[in-house]
């Protein structure tokens, strides 16, 4: 750990936030000018959107993270969590991996630890259900479908069978339509290798409380999305809600009740709950209540501030203009060369 004299700027969080911000900041910066520090449980940064392809095979888990110490070399680098921050002051207190925990001085404070899984108190989620926002569910997913296969191939008890191939996935935002899709791909693929077991006797099943797949890519792509994964064979259930899971018991609101080993959560996310002991205002709203000696303001040498979110009602904000006279240049590939013939 660094003992310079020189300002401290800590970034809480080394997601893609707080990984890009360290960059940046490091960019704008004079040599020795300041210390920038990156705090997080893990070394690496994730790569979310492209969980749902390592969790089928398709990318390698090595290409979905980056380590932090390899893309931040002049930075101060600290695995481990940042439990409380004292305003007043500016310590945060570090709970390394091992060891004990320590306060750690700072002059400028980025919070960029990301959201976590949206849950809910729904009876067996806890014990039954299989995140997507780590590298580790992924991979671990993975590994679940394929042992469920395994044990569908090696097993006469069609019980035990049925309930090994069916996968029920709630959510169906981008995480959770991808990842389906992503999954069952596998899972087609991987019954060629099985004599036991074929895609006719999986039942891949979607569930969402909205009205509609895939919000996010617009309502003409969520209904192409949703023609897609039901010509593959996945159930999809809209309008409705997961009421209980006990032992892989799924019981809809629908009434629809299955036997499952796998129940993916992909229900969207929320801000990480530790936010509420940094004394940070939370909300929608972005403009602090606390005294101006105690909020957390940007060094000046990291770049424009950043802006609030714009209000629905506000007009767009205008792209920056070229400077005044200045010239526009071209591609070097699309420039004709002029004919030296005159006219």
């Amino acid at each position: 750990m660094s003992t310079t004299e020189r300002p401290r700027i800590l970034v809480v969080g080394g997601g893609y936030v707080g990984l890009y911000a360290a960059r940046r900041i490091q960019k704008k910066m004079r040599y020795g000018e300041a210390t920038v520090t990156v705090v997080d449980p893990r070394s690496y940064m994730t790569y979310q959107p492209f969980l749902p392809e390592t969790a089928a095979g398709n990318i390698s888990p090595r290409h979905v993270v980056v380590p932090l110490r390899r893309v931040l070399p002049k930075a101060e680098v600290l695995t481990g969590r940042v439990t409380t921050i004292d305003q007043d002051r500016k310590v945060a207190t570090i709970a390394p991996l091992v060891g004990e925990a320590y306060e750690l001085p700072f002059d400028y404070l980025v919070i960029a630890l990301g959201a976590v899984s949206r849950t809910f108190p729904i009876p067996g989620l806890a014990e039954q259900g299989i995140g997507m926002k780590g590298i580790e569910e992924a991979i671990g997913l993975r590994n679940h479908v394929l042992e469920q296969l395994d044990k569908a191939d090696s097993t006469t008890d069609e019980e035990i069978r049925r309930k090994a191939l069916t996968f029920v996935f709630i959510g169906g935002g981008f995480a959770g339509a991808e990842t389906i899709g992503e999954v069952e791909d596998m899972a087609r693929d991987a019954a060629k290798y099985y004599k036991n077991v074929s895609r006719e006797d999986m039942r891949f099943i979607l569930v969402d409380a909205a009205d509609k797949i895939l919000p996010e890519v617009g309502p003409k792509l969520g209904a192409y999305g949703k023609e897609h994964l039901e010509s593959r064979g996945v159930e999809i259930y809209l309008s409705t809600s997961m009421d209980s899971c006990v032992d892989g018991h799924v019981v809809l609101k629908n009434g629809l009740e299955v036997d499952s080993n796998t129940i993916v959560w992909t229900a969207g996310v929320k801000p990480n709950p530790v936010l509420a002991r940094y004394g940070l205002p939370l909300g929608p709203a972005v403009t602090s209540t606390r005294p101006p000696h105690s909020r957390c303001r940007a060094p000046t040498t990291s770049g424009p501030p950043a802006t609030t979110p714009r209000s629905p009602t506000s007009p767009p904000a205008r792209p920056a203009s070229r400077t005044p006279g200045a010239r526009r240049t071209r591609s070097t590939r699309s420039v004709r060369p002029r004919s030296s013939a005159t006219t």
